[in-house]
Parts: C-alpha cells; structure tokens; sequence
C-alpha cells in the first residue's frame, strides 16, 4: 500500500510540475506580446521584449539639418541642431560607412573638402564648411546611442483609430454570430437523433460524422467556392456562414451526441409515457441539460470563426464594405509584414471580444468538453 501511495503522490507531482509548464508555455509569450504592444516601435524593432526595461543600445543613421537652414559666420557656413527627438546618449559617431562608429563624442572629425562634423553626448552636433552647403537634403550622421525604455500608447491608437476598422469589426460580427449559431442548431437536431431516435444507417452515419473530423478544410475550399459560384451564393455573407457550418458541424455534432446520449434515459422515457412528442422532448428537455456542451462549441466556434483569415479570403470579395478585421490588421502590416508595432498591439485588440465570449461561458467549458467526451449511448 506504501508503495501504491508513494506512486500516486510521485504522478500527482509529475502532473502538477507538466501542467505549469503548460502554462509558462503559454503565459510568458503572451506577457512578451503584452510588453512588446507597449514599447517604442524603434526599440521594438531593435531588441527583445525582455531587455525592456533595460537601457537599449542602437546604431541609427540621422541627417543633419537641410542646407537651406545653413548660417555663416565668419566665412564659416555651419549646419546645427539635435540628432534625439526623445532623448538619448552617444557613445560613438561617424561621417562615413565605412567607419560609422570611428569618433568618440565631442570629437571634432575631419571629413572631406574642408568639411567637420562635431557630435556631442546629448545628440547636439554641428557641421562646417568653408564652403555652402548643397543639395536638397541633409548629411547623414552614423551615430550608436544608448536610450533609455520608452513606454507608448501609440500603437493601440494607431490600430484602434486606423481607418476602416471599425466597419471591420461590424464585418467580422456579421460573419461571427450567424456561424457560430447556425452550426449549433443543426447540430442541437442531428445530435438528438442519433442519440435517442432508431433509423436505418445511424450507425454508419455517426461513423461518417466520426471521420470528417479529420479531413483538412483547405481540400475543400476551392470545390465549395466552384459549387457556390454556380449556385449563386459565392462571394457573398451566406456563403461564408455555410462554409463555416460545414467546417464546424462534425465537432458540433459528435460532441453534442456523446452529451446528449448521457443523460438519464428515465426522463426521456417518462416523457414519452406522459405523451411527448419527439420535439417536445427535444425542446423542453434536451436542450436545457444539454446547455454546457452548447456552451462549449460555442466558444470554440467562436473563436475560430472570430480569427479566421484564410476562409473570409475565399469566401469574401477583398474590399473595404466586406474585409473582415483579420484582413484589415493584415493590409495595416504592410506588403513585407515589418510593422511589428501594429502586430502586437492589434493582437490585443482583436482577442478583446474573444475573451467576453470565453469568461462568460467558462464555467460550462470543462464540464461540458469532459461530458461530451466520455460519455456514449
């Protein structure tokens, strides 16, 4: 018996220390994503989110002042001003490429045609020439700096204020709710049936069910919209809310079925002595106690729905009345994808009305998904 009690407490230690580890796993990205969404977008793109707190060093190219702003002075024709907008110190600084960092500050370095170039710690610099200054633009000034963390809310607004976003949202609830209900009450039907009503094929139906679950959408996508096209209904809202019904009904179905097949067979057949119909049993009775698995697939559906990308490319026109907020944070990252800013803070952004739908219904995930699995008729 000691021996049994000492390999149970050595399982429940195993499971304990794996299921933190889940957890970091999935907590310590999601507080990178957090921190990075907040930080400076220059920083951002220079460093980690963990040197964040931490004074950041960076090599940056600026450009002096334009020649138009040159003053002489003594025959001496200087160009001024401060290569910081935030803030910073130079620790080294260059005229030319090839040695970008080859001058400590406050040197005065000896560049060409007569010309120097002066920088100093606090970012002020200053050039001159014994002749004017030419050209439309400024001289570039190498310069590696130390900065200290900077902190914004830049990016949020960035994302939240963008255009159009907001006509996405309305876009992505018009696809959201409608395909997470509908697969939801064709399921509710289906799952019934196969629990609880005797037909020829029920057995092979469920088995077929069974195997959708693992059949990829993407063999799908291109015979749904063919099928769609010549039917009238591609490209369009209703197209879109059957794909993601096809797409979601085996889960829906073979979740709701094992939950439904549970419950106590006394009070369906007590309902039937006292004279219900099949659809008043459904609706008076099933459905009530079935409300945790709903509750489930629910989630799941919404959330998939909610950030799907590649089914609304497919199966909407690419265009401002109908992109979806998937496409509209991805035609705000840009054609190379650089703009890591907008990234993580629209990551926030667009979970915000996941994480309602998620808290509010919670409570019957766990309850609902165990019964739904384990459970037969």
């Amino acid at each position: 018996m000691d021996n049994i009690a000492g390999k149970s407490s050595l399982l429940s230690w195993v499971v304990n220390v794996s299921a933190l580890i889940l957890v970091l796993l999935w907590t310590i990205p999601t507080f990178g994503l957090l921190i990075s969404s907040l930080r400076d977008k220059d920083q951002l793109a220079s460093s980690g989110w963990w040197t964040s707190l931490t004074s950041v060093e960076r090599n940056l190219i600026e450009r002096s002042a334009a020649p138009d702003e040159q003053v002489e002075k003594d025959g001496v024709y200087m160009l001024s001003g401060n290569v910081f907008k935030n803030g910073g110190e130079i620790t080294a600084f260059g005229w030319s490429s090839k040695k970008p960092n080859g001058f400590e500050p406050n040197v005065v370095a000896e560049m060409r045609n007569g010309q120097t170039m002066s920088v100093a710690t606090d970012g002020s610099y200053q050039l001159t020439s014994p002749k004017p200054f030419t050209g439309s633009r400024g001289k570039r000034i190498f310069i590696r700096s130390i900065e200290d963390p900077k902190f914004t809310l830049a990016n949020y607004s960035e994302v939240l204020f963008a255009e159009g976003l907001g006509q996405s949202f309305l876009n992505t609830m018009t696809v959201t709710i409608p395909a997470t209900v509908i697969p939801i009450l064709i399921a509710a039907f289906a799952a019934y049936a196969l629990a609880w009503m005797e037909f020829p094929g029920r057995a092979i139906l469920l088995v077929t069910i069974v195997g959708l679950l693992v059949v990829p959408l993407q063999m799908s996508l291109i015979p749904l919209l063919r099928l769609y096209t010549n039917i009238g209904i591609g490209k369009d809202y209703i197209g879109i809310w059957m794909a993601h019904t096809a797409f979601g009904l085996p889960l829906a179905v073979f979740l709701l079925r094992n939950y439904i097949a549970g419950l106590p067979r006394e009070i369906i057949e007590s309902a039937k002595v006292d004279g219900a119909s099949d659809f008043d049993i459904f609706l008076k009775i099933i459905l009530p106690l079935s409300f945790p698995a709903l509750a489930s697939f629910a989630i799941f559906q919404f959330l998939w729905v909610w950030n799907d990308l590649l089914v609304a490319t497919v199966f909407l026109p690419n265009t401002e009345e109908t992109l979806v907020m998937t496409g509209r944070l991805r035609e705000m990252l840009g054609s190379l994808g650089g703009n890591w800013e907008i990234l993580t803070a629209s990551a926030f952004v667009s979970i915000f009305v996941p994480l309602i739908v998620f808290f509010s219904l919670q409570r019957y995930l766990v309850r609902g998904l165990l019964s739904g699995s384990v459970k037969g008729g």
